[in-house]
């Protein structure tokens, strides 16, 4: 069975919860009866990941369009002619802004699986237009896919209210995947962590992240000896990255850059509190990451975020700079590691019902 992965910028060491997603996802559908080739955008392409074969994942590397807007969708129509051309049983589309490519993978002849990783058109830096588009998408994709994978309860609540007559679709969650810690390179005492507390948040520099609501939050408490730190970068620079990083400058804000698992590993298993203020979230990944490292967690109090079932002293009112303020207060003022149930968000279950899902449309 071959399957061709589109919809998403690629593996290996790229940026972003989809691609993460599927990194660790991936690899372990290859087996002798599933072959997967992941369409990687070019331009996304990591120094030093540049190989065609990612732990057995087959990698096809097709020029990308550098435009935030139509950048998904132009690379997915031409990942959906290249999957045709190599005669791929099963095409996979990630995200709902690629999923306007469904039909036409449809009219091709393949049987298509869509993953519904959110309601994009919920995020900040979308315009009416963008919206629109991605609420077609999904449409789209719910209504021609073959199969369906929403990735939280939350997701497939949306999918069974846009589209009720849709039967297959299939709560499959996201998982983590950190590598083991260490750090034998100094990469804390290169920040200037060495032995200190430092706040964590780790993401994209984009608005729905709320990462400048994060730099009010902690200016106002006033800590000396407790540093802020946001691992990320931004995929395309804009306007409001750039006012990110001019804020988080003028704050003394620990900036790293976009950093690869290892580094997230040691970042996460020694801060003093892991936030993710975001806005919008499909069941993020990096809070699932920082949940397997032990770390003491804040976020904000969103669908997505509620879902994993933390206790309600790890949230706070979403947007609100007060409300986040005294709960990282709280927490700094009362240090502890924590021990979740990470039972669920297993990759190598996660994979095996994914493969069921593929052979399901193969008869």
């Amino acid at each position: 069975m071959r399957i061709v992965v589109t919809g998403f910028r690629g593996i290996p060491g790229i940026q972003g919860g989809v691609e993460t997603h599927c990194e660790a996802l991936l690899p372990r559908i290859v087996d002798d009866r599933h072959e997967v080739i992941v369409v990687r955008r070019k331009g996304f392409v990591a120094k030093g990941y540049e190989t065609l074969l990612y732990k057995g994942v087959k990698i096809k590397d097709i020029p990308n369009l550098k435009s935030k807007s139509l950048e998904s969708v132009i690379h997915t129509f031409r990942a959906v002619i290249y999957a045709k051309r190599v005669r791929a049983d099963i095409i996979h589309i990630h995200a709902i802004g690629p999923a306007l490519m469904v039909p036409f993978a449809k009219l091709l002849g393949m049987k298509v699986v869509m993953t519904h990783h959110g309601p994009d058109y919920d995020r900040q830096k979308w315009g009416r237009f963008a919206k629109f588009i991605l609420r077609l998408g999904e449409s789209w994709g719910i209504r021609w896919a073959d199969a369906v994978i929403v990735i939280s309860s939350h997701i497939q609540n949306i999918v069974n209210t846009r589209c009720p007559s849709q039967r297959h679709v299939y709560l499959i969650r996201n998982g983590f995947a950190l590598p083991p810690v260490t750090d034998g390179d100094g990469y804390l005492e290169r920040l200037g962590l060495r032995g200190g507390r430092y706040v964590l948040a780790v993401g994209r520099f984009v608005k729905e992240k709320g990462f400048d609501l994060l730099i009010d939050a902690f200016c106002r408490l006033g800590y000396d000896d407790v540093r802020l730190v946001i691992a990320g970068d931004a995929d395309h620079e804009d306007a409001y990255s750039q006012m990110l990083k001019q804020k988080a400058k003028d704050a003394g804000v620990v900036l790293t850059g976009f950093v690869q698992k290892d580094k997230i590993a040691v970042l996460c298993r020694s801060c003093s509190l892991f936030v993710l203020p975001s806005f919008h979230e499909g069941l993020p990944i990096s809070l699932l990451e920082a949940m397997s490292c032990g770390a003491d967690v804040l976020v904000s109090d969103i669908p997505a975020n509620a879902e994993v079932g933390l206790q309600p002293c790890h949230y706070f009112k979403t947007g609100d700079v007060s409300d986040m303020a005294a709960k990282i207060k709280q927490h700094l003022d009362n240090p502890t590691r924590q021990s979740y149930d990470m039972s669920q968000y297993d990759w190598d279950k996660i994979a095996a019902q994914t493969k069921a899902v593929y052979d399901s449309l193969m008869g």
